[in-house]
């Protein structure tokens, strides 16, 4: 006899207000394809069980104590764990809608949000797929059009090789020629020759220059 939740999509969550944390669960198990693997109120604690509990999908609020939503990502990030995130957060600022996709969230729903808009949402990114609040599908719509202009305005970025694209995501990161080098196991001469080739490449004077560019296209470095 096959288990009942075989074929379920496992979802984790994680919000440090019981009361709304509760109303998710129930919303969640209202649906026949989810089922609940596990819940956490701090992010410390949630990131600890996206490692054991294996989710296919975290919903998470940005908004936790010990590790907020952001530093959550990053690490599941960092090490490559497969579980999807989407923020389930009253955030409704550009900056945070941009800093979610940057760290590869896959969703970003808000908490007045319908309840068949949560579950649409998970099942979405469960998917393969992506999933924005209408509330600010403008952020996205900006984000895309942004992306373009700096493609057609830098076409010198698309000739960077993978280590030097690599290398101008950790100078955004503002990691020193050392720490880079100690990262990826090299010496720091061999970083600054990089550096100096990436300047060369995107028509950049010096250091500065350098850090600025790396900064304004964080979000379109792999």
């Amino acid at each position: 006899m096959k288990n009942e939740t075989e074929n379920k999509i496992r979802v984790f969550i994680a919000d440090d207000h019981p009361i709304y944390r509760k109303g998710l669960r129930e919303v969640i198990e209202d649906d026949a394809e989810l089922v609940i693997v596990g819940e956490a109120d701090d992010g410390e604690a949630a990131f600890e069980q996206i490692q054991s509990l294996a989710p296919e999908v975290a919903v998470l609020d940005i908004g936790m104590p010990k590790m907020n939503g952001f530093a959550v990502a990053e690490e599941v990030r960092a090490l490559k764990i497969p579980a999807k995130i989407i923020f389930l957060t009253m955030y409704k600022e550009r900056d945070a809608f941009n800093r979610a996709l940057d760290l590869g969230v896959k969703g970003y729903l808000l908490k007045d949000s319908a309840a068949n808009e949560i579950v649409g949402g998970i099942k979405a990114v469960a998917g393969g797929g992506h999933y924005i609040s209408p509330a600010i599908s403008s952020f996205l719509v900006n984000r895309l059009a942004q992306a373009d202009l700096l493609v057609v305005a830098h076409p010198g970025l698309q000739t960077l090789t993978p280590t030097e694209n690599r290398i101008l995501r950790l100078i955004a990161e503002k990691k020193t020629s050392k720490e880079i080098a100690d990262g990826l196991f090299v010496s720091p001469r061999t970083v600054d020759n990089h550096r100096a080739n990436i300047c060369q490449k995107l028509d950049l004077r010096g250091g500065n220059a350098l850090l600025k560019f790396a900064l304004e296209h964080k979000s379109e470095l792999s």
